[in-house]
């Protein structure tokens, strides 16, 4: 499939490849037309973390390279991934290694006073980091400093408000949860016209590569995340009067699931570490809105709990035929599972 150029400036005309997994049915839409594939009673659930300006330039000495935090800021500490020389024009994968980094390496954030302490070192890339700075004082640091991520398959430098889903709220995500951006007032709105009910939680998007295949068959790394009692009550009630629950992004797949193991979603704060795959058994969500995956990906492996390998890749290989657009910026796939454990 093609890469995403850039950012569209009607992201509601994003093409929406809809798929049903009973009937293996597919229908090419638009993402404005979202609200014809879903019915009354259904609950859309979207991930509204805010995305950081993740990517920092940090010194050890005299060496500076760039380090790109893979968690959420806590009180005091978090996982990052070190790169060497190149830019965001080049593809992770061919980014040089950065200097090797050992545990009690002490880490400056440039033109500021933060120092981040190396606790934990795997694979030459990934770090666990920690500091003594107040949690505000290093999200200063960050917002001062700090770039978001770039993606070598965009053709320009995005700006932060580029990468910013129309419900953002709590600075919690490295990376966009991209599946929500073109999720904004008009099909909020259309949505609950037609009786679907439309909630939020909140899910600490994490690093989607690091060009390492190594370490991201470690991905994604544990993630936090917060669910409002308000959105939990809506989808335990969905599941009673037999309303389907239709994830937007990943990310919600992973906190919905993991505050559900029973099938009954918890509210509150807790941390996502299921990595969903083609043996996991859902027990909360029944469809996902979702971007297309490069191959190998977390992501995509994810999917494979809702659909069929061998469907997934016909419907990737007819999306490719079809010209849809890829990657994090690109368009959108719906995919409906055919059900859940307890359904």
């Amino acid at each position: 499939m093609s890469p995403a150029r850039w950012l569209r400036d009607r992201p509601a005309d994003d093409r929406l490849l809809a798929v049903d997994v009973a009937s293996g049915a597919r229908v090419d839409a638009h993402v404005r037309d979202l609200p014809s594939f879903l019915r009354a009673g259904d609950v859309v659930v979207v991930n509204d973390a805010a995305t950081l300006p993740a990517s920092l330039d940090v010194r050890r000495g005299d060496e500076l390279f760039e380090l790109r935090l893979a968690s959420r800021i806590s009180e005091s500490s978090g996982w990052a991934v070190a790169f060497g020389a190149g830019s965001w024009r080049t593809p992770t994968e061919k980014r040089a290694m950065p200097p090797e980094l050992k545990v009690g390496d002490a880490l400056v954030v440039v033109r500021t006073d933060v120092v981040l302490h190396v606790t934990e070192s795997l694979l030459g890339r990934l770090v666990r980091i920690s500091w003594e700075s107040s949690q505000e004082d290093v999200l200063g640091a960050v917002y001062a400093e700090g770039r978001p991520i770039q993606y070598s398959h965009v053709d320009r430098d995005m700006p932060l408000w580029a990468i910013q889903t129309p419900l953002a709220s709590r600075p919690w995500a490295v990376e966009m949860p991209s599946a929500g951006r073109s999720l904004g007032p008009t099909i909020v709105s259309g949505l609950r016209h037609i009786g679907v009910e439309v909630h939020r939680l909140t899910h600490a998007a994490g690093l989607s590569s690091s060009g390492d295949p190594r370490l991201d068959a470690m991905l994604p790394l544990e993630e936090d995340y917060e669910i409002p009692v308000e959105t939990a009550v809506a989808v335990n009630a969905a599941r009673d009067r037999g309303g389907r629950v239709i994830a937007v992004g990943t990310t919600v797949v992973r906190a919905l699931e993991s505050a559900g193991p029973n099938g009954r979603v918890e509210p509150g704060a807790g941390a996502a570490t299921l990595k969903l795959d083609a043996l996991y058994r859902r027990r909360v969500v029944d469809g996902l809105v979702t971007g297309f995956h490069e191959k190998g990906s977390s992501h995509l492996r994810l999917l494979s709990a809702f659909a069929p390998e061998a469907l997934l890749a016909s419907t990737y290989e007819y999306a490719e035929t079809m010209g849809y657009l890829c990657h994090e910026l690109g368009d959108v796939n719906l995919v409906v599972g055919a059900g859940r454990m307890g359904a």
